[in-house]
């Protein structure tokens, strides 16, 4: 918890009057016992009702006191606990959004969610109880024994055998749960995983009638998950008897021993009624700390797991003084080679390229050929392994990434919409726009044709993941989104896939002839989306295999002319 502690500082006042609080608490319940006995011993023995009733009023008042104390102390733990948690969480989910490519392909998404929800919470009840519990239970035990040992030193001497026992047992039981409570995390990983599969992918379930199929496979993670969690809770519950046998035991003990000495007058009844209250109190305040222990365990593995993360280092860094604007969009490749973080073996080898400001540049090549990876080095969504990548003449790992991607637009493969409305979702690309220029990147997008349809227009509501728009209306809205940054390069990575090929055709025409001043790499299987374009990259296993128009691959690429008339064929058939 120590690297975590600055994420307190906000809440340090919180922090410091949670303990102060339970404290006094802790002071006002141990009088009541000692208040009892004198009430006992001298107000009943002695028929003092005026010494009853003031002695009763006092203990009414400690009580209170210790009910406010309690109160305050509970809700300054909850502000320090929960406040603590929220800090770690949004610095944890900053540092996710400062990732590179290669640094989220270490975690797995569902992974991430657990560390950001599940682990968090356990951070902030394991904080909150460290606060309370922790301090109640260790004040209470010694407060307790004091005031035992007053009563009566001798008697106080069964604690010798009670109070080893009772550690004996609660570190055994311990050492068998850590492991256990280590592994209960890895099990909510695995379970969110298959929901989050399952729910993203629930109409291919549907289609292909797997629903049976993916019920077997979530019951054999949800059992695994029961079974764990069962497993660990079993040995908390077998601590709970274990512990309440030592009490009993105890207080059987302290009843036959103190009973004889109360028969022989060497101990009042209120001192053997309120020894007996500050036994329960010591044992209580032991089984406390074998609760706080245990999740305790649970805590240190959630912050084991938030630490993963926060001290993971960006792939992606920043120089101290990067350059701030991007001069055009001509692009260079310098003897780029790449492979992937943790892979010996380079899926883009040597690889020289230059690309004039303005160029319309296609990109074809088998699958596997590595062409989205190598537009994903121009904006640094990974860095190079060897070599250099600039833009506008500068190397890309010299920029501001923040500029670098301002001017480099990417539309991905996989085409994302936020929940929200069609309008919040182009201000992704400017956050100034006026619906002027929403309208104008719809148009340029040809998604306007369909946007105008709706009655609420740029108001229409956008659904988590744009699951009530077409496969094509999404890719569309994404690369209209990416327009409204004003670019100077725009990279469509397979963006056109789910367009049919007249409205493709439109596109490719607004970018030729309207967004001429922007260089455009566009990455197709339909060599129909890359034919007007002023040249074409042939991609084979990592290489560039030839580079030319359409007619000129044609006749020099035997891998362009394969696909051409594979397509061609497609066409006629």
């Amino acid at each position: 918890m120590r690297a975590l502690l600055p994420f307190m500082k906000k809440y340090k006042t919180f922090a410091i009057l949670s303990p102060i609080l339970m404290i006094l608490e802790v002071l006002a319940d141990i009088i009541i016992p000692y208040f009892m006995s004198r009430i006992v011993d001298i107000g009943i023995a002695n028929r003092d009702v005026e010494y009853i009733v003031r002695i009763g009023l006092i203990m009414v008042g400690a009580a209170l006191l210790a009910m406010t104390f309690g109160i305050l102390s509970a809700h300054c733990g909850a502000r320090a606990g929960y406040g603590f948690a929220a800090e770690i969480r949004k610095k944890t989910f900053n540092k996710i959004q400062s990732f590179s490519f290669a640094n989220l392909d270490q975690f797995t998404v569902s992974s991430l969610i657990t560390r950001l929800t599940n682990d968090c919470n356990t951070i902030g009840q394991v904080t909150m109880m460290s606060l309370r519990m922790a301090v109640r239970a260790p004040f209470l035990a010694l407060f307790a024994l004091i005031m035992a040992f007053q009563i009566n030193a001798s008697l106080a001497r069964v604690f010798m055998i009670a109070i080893p026992i009772t550690a004996i047992a609660i570190t055994i039981i311990l050492t068998k749960a850590r492991p256990l409570f280590l592994m209960l995390q890895t099990r909510v990983d695995r379970v969110n995983a298959i929901i989050q599969e399952n729910l993203t992918g629930i109409k291919v379930v549907k289609s292909f009638n797997r629903q049976r199929h993916e019920e077997g496979r979530f019951k054999q993670r949800n059992d695994s998950l029961k079974e764990t969690a069962l497993e660990a809770i079993s040995l908390v519950i077998f601590l709970m008897p274990l512990l309440n046998i030592i009490v009993y035991s105890t207080i059987i003990a302290v009843l036959w021993i103190g009973g004889q000495k109360v028969v022989a007058g060497n101990m009042g009844g209120g001192e053997l009624i309120s020894f007996i209250t500050y036994i329960t109190q010591v044992l209580m305040a032991l089984m406390m700390i074998s609760f706080f222990f245990m999740q305790l365990l649970r805590g240190s593995a959630s912050v084991g797991r938030i630490l993963e993360v926060l001290n993971t280092e960006s792939e992606i860094k920043e120089i101290e003084k990067p350059i701030k604007e991007v001069k055009d969009g001509s692009i260079s490749f310098n003897h780029v080679s790449f492979c992937y973080p943790g892979s010996t073996e380079n899926i883009l080898n040597n690889i020289n390229l230059d690309i004039k400001s303005g160029e319309v540049i296609g990109i074809i090549g088998s699958t596997g050929s590595s062409k989205s990876t190598l537009v994903q080095l121009i904006p640094r969504l990974y860095d190079v392994t060897e070599g250099s990548v600039a833009v506008g003449g500068i190397d890309v790992r010299d920029y501001d990434i923040k500029v670098l991607r301002d001017q480099v637009a990417f539309v991905l493969q996989k085409n994302t919409l936020f929940l929200g409305t069609i309008r919040e979702n182009m201000k992704w690309g400017n956050e100034d726009a006026s619906d002027e220029q929403i309208i104008n990147a719809l148009k340029q997008a040809q998604a306007w044709e369909f946007v105008s349809k709706f009655e609420d227009g740029l108001e229409h509501k956008v659904e988590q993941g744009g699951e009530n728009f077409s496969g094509g209306q999404k890719q569309r809205l994404s690369i209209a989104r990416s327009l409204m940054k004003s670019p100077k390069v725009i990279i469509l990575d397979d963006s056109t896939s789910a367009i049919d090929m007249t409205t493709d055709a439109k596109i490719q025409k607004t970018f030729k002839e309207k967004l001429g001043h922007i260089t455009t790499l566009i990455i197709a299987q339909r060599i129909a989306s890359i034919q007007h374009a002023d040249r074409i990259i042939v991609m084979h296993q990592g290489h560039i295999e030839s580079i030319g128009n359409h007619e000129t691959l044609l006749n020099i690429s035997s891998i362009y002319r394969e696909i051409y008339e594979s397509q061609q064929k497609g066409v006629v058939g």
